[in-house]
């Protein structure tokens, strides 16, 4: 993987937490736009990880396979287009 490990793990780790943290306040029955909310917040993470994964992958898996370099449009243009996909 070309992304940061230590960087995802930290990330991977903190969404765990906050998965952890769901499952505790539905036991507690809490109410349910609070834990709607967390879920948000949660998924909000696992995208951005996601992204950065993906981005990392174009990147430098896409390129080498293409054997330059050089900037590509293209890449640019599935960076651009994975952006849009992620928000």
């Amino acid at each position: 993987m070309k992304a940061d490990p230590e960087a995802i793990t930290r990330q991977l780790k903190i969404a765990r937490g906050q998965l952890d943290g769901i499952l505790r306040m539905v036991e507690e029955d809490r109410y349910c736009v609070d834990i709607s909310n967390q879920i948000l917040a949660t998924q909000a993470l696992l995208r951005r990880i996601n992204k950065q994964i993906l981005e990392a992958h174009i990147r430098n898996c896409v390129r080498e396979g293409l054997h330059s370099d050089d900037p590509n449009p293209k890449l640019e243009e599935a960076l651009s287009l994975l952006e849009k996909m992620m928000t």
